[in-house]
């Protein structure tokens, strides 16, 4: 069994040191969960992608905590190696300090290590009040996809000089609040290269070029189980989502043929137990 993976190993991980990137991606359920521990992941996010990809909707916006705990819960009895990470959902750490808190807590309770929450220097006191609380706390900064109405869509961010200052701000904000860690999505490589070289805690970068110290995938993603939609930073591993189709529609002919179940897919009684049930069957004609 792999040594698990804590908070405080991830936190003193960064590529310019000399440490290899850090590797996470996302789960929703026990099954993901023990294929992602299986293949070596660091880091296994339970994403609130979990909305889109799991849920049907078409953004992040309709999950709640109640969802997240839900699925996190399902991905903690997998016992992973990886370090989990639970997303706090929209609106669950934006009206207070003491709502942030109870919120994180109850992801916790599921089995969650720690937390995840989007948005720069506004989100200092809800930071700083979970690591008060002693709950692990992952930034997110770039794309963050529960701004989507305010971004205007899902944009490319710090594309201009003032932006991509802007974020290296809030990234050694975040980092000075006690975050662990911080995703980076979304913006131009030179930018993710920026924000890595700005603080000492690691980036997880998605969409944000090769180099920050580790990178996220969503596990549908990765694994071609979704492609509806196609970002340019995704690359498919695998084509379940088609292979699956496959198996399927192979299922459905054997069954509408008769070719499924067969004889030795099949439960049978013993010969004389067939004999007299077969008499008995006579008898009832």
């Amino acid at each position: 069994m792999s040594a698990r993976t804590t908070v405080p190993s991830v936190r003193g991980r960064k590529v310019r040191r000399g440490d290899v990137p850090l590797v996470m991606v996302t789960a929703y359920d026990a099954p993901g969960a023990r294929m992602a521990d299986a293949a070596g992941v660091d880091m296994i996010l339970v994403g609130d992608s979990l909305a889109m990809v799991v849920l049907g909707y078409d953004d992040t916006l309709q999950v709640t905590v109640d969802d997240m705990a839900h699925h996190t819960a399902a991905v903690a009895r997998a016992k992973p190696a990886a370090l989990v990470v639970a997303d706090l959902p929209w609106l669950s750490y934006h009206v207070s300090v003491e709502d942030t808190v109870r919120n994180a807590a109850q992801l916790i309770r599921a089995g969650a290590h720690a937390v995840k929450l989007e948005g720069g220097r506004k989100r200092l006191p809800m930071v700083e009040a979970l690591v008060d609380a002693e709950i692990p706390v992952m930034g997110h900064i770039g794309l963050t996809p529960q701004s989507v109405n305010a971004m205007g869509g899902f944009k490319v961010q710090g594309r201009k000089h003032d932006a991509a200052l802007a974020l290296a701000e809030d990234a050694k904000a975040l980092e000075h609040a006690g975050c662990f860690a911080i995703v980076v999505e979304g913006v131009p490589d030179e930018v993710g290269r920026m924000l890595t070289e700005a603080v000492d805690v690691p980036t997880i970068g998605i969409g944000a070029g090769p180099g920050t110290d580790g990178q996220v995938l969503v596990f549908h993603d990765v694994l071609g189980i979704e492609d509806r939609i196609t970002p340019k930073f995704v690359r498919r591993y695998a084509t379940l989502g088609a292979e699956g189709t496959r198996a399927l529609g192979a299922y459905a002919d054997d069954v509408r043929t008769g070719a499924f179940p067969n004889a030795d897919e099949s439960y049978h009684l013993a010969s004389g137990e067939a004999e007299a049930l077969g008499l008995y069957g006579a008898h009832l004609a």
